[in-house]
């Protein structure tokens, strides 16, 4: 079951052939959304797509009809594949082009290593019209946001560390809350319980998750919401049902 809030909505874009070859690991996905839970953001969606530019273009269309919020990571650096601030521009029909403040970054960012700002990396200063960058305070190239859509890089630290700028300027909701209860029964045993439970508790989402650890089996009921009484009202409801 899946809780339903009045929370903002988000849904999130991978882009990178480099991902789906398993030549990387994604990790920005599990850290956004963790991210977002904290700040009462709701991630909707998550899809890892190719640089493409017709894909990634289709893609931003179809995720921003149904959501408040796109974030993106990958497809930004100074390479012929890394074509994602065009491929955004073009689907929110956009002119895009180098920038003045997104170059004066850049520049004195080389400049202070002593590192020609060549062609290449000039192209990390492409934002589009109206855009508004998104700090990088680990190797300099912005990002960017354009309207409800947010633009950052594929590498780890330095999606994380744009993203530790950007939310604090997104107006979220009521964080979500988390508590667990592990029962050494099988998710048969305890499928009617929760059943019941998420009746009983609509606004609340109760997730069931198998485990074997040290010869023993069970499962971890996970209960999620934004008022922490009732999670924890509906803890003690099922631990009631599983002990009666």
């Amino acid at each position: 079951m899946t809780e339903r809030t009045s929370n903002p909505t988000a849904a999130m874009l991978v882009i990178g052939d480099e991902i789906l070859s398993g030549r990387t690991r994604d990790s920005n996905m599990n850290h956004l959304a963790r991210e977002l839970t904290l700040r009462g953001i709701d991630l909707r969606e998550a899809r890892v797509i190719s640089d493409d530019h017709d894909a990634i273009v289709a893609a931003v269309r179809e995720l921003l009809a149904t959501h408040d919020h796109l974030f993106t990571s990958g497809g930004i650096g100074p390479t012929h594949d890394d074509i994602t601030a065009e491929a955004v521009a073009a689907a929110m029909e956009t002119p895009i082009d180098v920038r003045d403040d997104a170059r004066a970054i850049l520049a004195a960012h080389y400049e202070a290593r002593g590192v020609e700002l060549n062609a290449a990396r000039l192209r990390m200063a492409r934002i589009p019209d109206g855009a508004t960058l998104i700090d990088n305070p680990v190797s300099a190239a912005p990002g960017f946001s354009l309207r409800n859509v947010h633009v950052m890089a594929g590498v780890p630290r330095i999606f994380e560390a744009m993203l530790a700028g950007l939310l604090p300027t997104i107006p979220g909701g009521r964080p979500v809350l988390s508590q667990s209860l592990r029962v050494e029964r099988g998710e048969g045993d305890v499928a009617e319980p929760l059943s019941e439970l998420a009746r009983a508790h609509p606004t609340l989402a109760i997730g069931s998750y198998p485990f074997t650890e040290n010869g023993v089996s069970g499962t971890n009921v996970v209960i999620r919401g934004s008022d922490g009484a009732e999670i924890e009202a509906a803890l003690v409801q099922l631990s009631g049902w599983l002990e009666a």
